[in-house]
């Protein structure tokens, strides 16, 4: 069966690609209008206006809005490789270039000894559950360097740890693809290619990180799990209001600190998890780094105080890493996950309205999809624990009992 999957055509999956993605291209383009808000905005009004304060040799330190790392800068000024092409059109080419990138990655890791075409499929099939926001925002493009560095894990660790560093300054979250390597290398290679990154910026342009007070300052935003608070106390008389508030739409009023407070105590409690498995596991094999990976993102994307649509395509991708790997056991969140997609498309943009105004619909489009990832990140967790972690004394001493003494003769081979 191996050597069978070994030669298997890709011509199955390339053509179910292209067939999505064309569909995709023509919803962004707008030959075809998808229902809701125009989710294109992103891009043709505030990527082209951080474009034009870019290319002068800044950050555009006035906008509140602008709360990425550094490196970002990379994808906002990527259409200028394609001058020909008007700015919006060359960032969504940009977009699915990337997205033709992440599936030959994933095409390839699948092939061989151990491995599945699995990972690919689970990126041809999710990826257009989310509709055209997918190609509307740059995180495709983040996800993109997140998978070629945990794909390159294993037999190129600092190439895997310079990725890791570089995706760390385009939106922070790639950081946690470090959770599950092995050795120091990949650990040393992300550290020192991300801070000669950030130094370099922070020379060369002024308010490399302005981000970080932006970000701090965000509140509950209407899709977190933390904002179902909200929905439904509007119904019972909670005065607050929903505004457009740095550069999503939050809830804003009494006790909405609180539960954006709650929200990064849990950020920090599944910190304190994820540090703790990495203590105690012992057991290492090629998809850990996968699994810990998916499982860590999963984690901080629910304890977030922002879950936007586009979070789902990290998700997505980290989940097609794991499907690489015959002995991954992430099949179930890997599943809720790309149902939660489907929900997702549904919340925004189809019934954006229906969310912001509390409507029952609304809500319970958020309870379904925040459950499902609420359900897969615990899933996850659990899997992961009992892959990685032997299960206590017994199990350490029946290894030690198995283990042949100085006293025992050896089995000839």
């Amino acid at each position: 069966m191996e050597t069978t999957d070994a030669r298997r055509s890709p011509v199955w999956p390339l053509t179910a690609w292209g067939a999505t993605r064309l569909v995709l291209l023509l919803f962004v383009l707008k030959v075809w209008v998808f229902p809701g808000p125009d989710v294109t905005s992103d891009v043709s009004v505030i990527y082209r206006g951080w474009y034009e304060v870019l290319r002068t040799g800044t950050f555009p330190l006035g906008d509140v809005t602008w709360q990425y790392p550094p490196a970002a800068a990379f994808a906002i000024l990527s259409p200028a490789l394609l001058p020909f092409l008007e700015y919006a059109t060359a960032f969504f080419v940009l977009a699915c270039l990337a997205d033709l990138a992440v599936l030959a990655l994933l095409w390839r890791a699948g092939r061989g000894s151990g491995r599945s075409p699995r990972g690919a499929w689970v990126w041809v099939v999710g990826v257009p559950l989310l509709g055209p926001t997918v190609y509307a925002r740059y995180d495709v493009m983040v996800t993109a360097v997140a998978v070629a560095a945990l794909l390159a894990a294993g037999r190129h660790p600092r190439v895997a740890g310079a990725l890791v560093g570089l995706g760390a300054l385009l939106k922070v979250w790639p950081a946690l693809v470090l959770l599950g390597m092995r050795g120091r290398a990949p650990w040393a290679a992300a550290a020192l290619g991300a801070a000669g990154l950030a130094g370099l910026f922070a020379v060369t342009m002024p308010g490399a990180f302005a981000f970080l007070t932006f970000q701090r300052e965000r509140g509950t935003e209407v899709e977190s799990l933390g904002a179902l608070v909200f929905h439904v106390a509007r119904h019972f008389g909670w005065d607050g209001e929903v505004l457009l508030n740095y550069g999503s739409v939050e809830f804003l009023g009494p006790h909405v600190g609180t539960v954006s407070t709650v929200a990064l105590a849990l950020t920090a409690l599944a910190f304190g998890w994820l540090l703790l498995w990495r203590l105690a596991a012992s057991r290492f094999a090629a998809h850990t780094a996968a699994d810990a990976a998916f499982t860590a993102v999963l984690m901080f994307t629910v304890t977030s105080r922002v879950i936007s649509p586009q979070y789902l395509v990290w998700l997505v991708g980290l989940a097609a890493v794991c499907g690489c790997f015959r002995t991954s056991r992430m099949r179930g969140p890997a599943a809720l996950v790309l149902v939660a997609s489907l929900v997702t498309v549904l919340e925004f943009p189809l019934y954006f309205a229906q969310v912001v105004a509390s409507d029952p619909f609304g809500v319970a489009l958020l309870f379904v999809r925040n459950g499902l990832l609420v359900a897969a990140a615990l899933v996850a967790a659990r899997v992961l624990w009992r892959d990685a972690v032997p299960r206590g004394r017994a199990e350490a001493k029946g290894r030690l009992s198995r283990t042949p003494s100085a006293d025992t003769p050896a089995t000839a081979p």
